[in-house]
C-alpha cells in the first residue's frame, strides 16, 4: 500500500497523480505488493529531520529511510507480511516547489524515483555507485513517463 500524507498546505499537490506513479515506479521494480510511506512537509518540518538524522541544520527536498539495508541491486527477502516495506520518503514541497516551480511535477517525478532507488540500497558515494543509480534512475523515468 502506498499512504501519503500532506502536512503543508503552502503547494497544491495531485497526490492521486502521485501515488499513481508511485504505483507504477514499484511495478517496474516487482515491488507492486509492497508499502511505501510518502510525507510531504514544509521547509521547516524536513530540516527538523535533515538535522537530526543526517547533522545537516538546512532544508533539503528529499530524505530516504528504508525500512531494510540492502546492498546495490540486493532484492528484498520478507520473511513476514511486514518485511514487505520498502520504507519512508520525506519531501519538502516547499524546497522543490523554490527550486523548480516552472517543472514543479516532472521534479517530483524524479525525486520519487530518487528516493526509491536509495530504499532499495542504491547510493551516488562512488562514481561507480552513481552510474549505476543513474541507469536504474533513467529507465524508470522514461518508463514512468511515456
Amino acid at each position: 500500500m502506498i499512504t501519503i500524507q500532506n502536512k503543508q498546505t503552502a503547494v497544491a499537490i495531485d497526490t492521486p497523480h502521485l501515488r499513481k506513479d508511485a504505483r507504477r515506479v514499484l511495478k517496474l521494480l516487482d515491488y507492486s505488493d509492497y508499502d511505501l510511506a510518502i510525507c510531504l512537509v514544509n521547509n521547516s518540518a524536513i530540516q527538523q529531520y535533515n538535522r537530526e538524522y543526517r547533522h545537516k541544520d538546512e532544508p533539503t527536498d528529499i530524505l530516504s529511510f528504508p525500512f531494510h539495508q540492502l546492498a546495490p541491486g540486493e532484492r528484498i527477502q520478507p520473511k513476514t507480511e511486514e518485511d514487505k516495506n520498502l520504507g519512508d520518503l520525506i519531501i519538502s514541497l516547499e524546497f522543490v516547489h523554490a527550486q523548480h516551480a516552472d517543472h514543479f511535477y516532472p521534479r517530483m517525478q524524479k525525486l520519487l524515483v530518487h528516493g526509491v532507488c536509495h530504499l532499495l540500497g542504491h547510493d551516488h558515494d562512488t562514481p561507480e555507485t552513481d552510474a549505476i543509480m543513474l541507469e536504474l534512475e533513467k529507465f524508470l523515468l522514461e518508463k514512468l513517463t511515456k
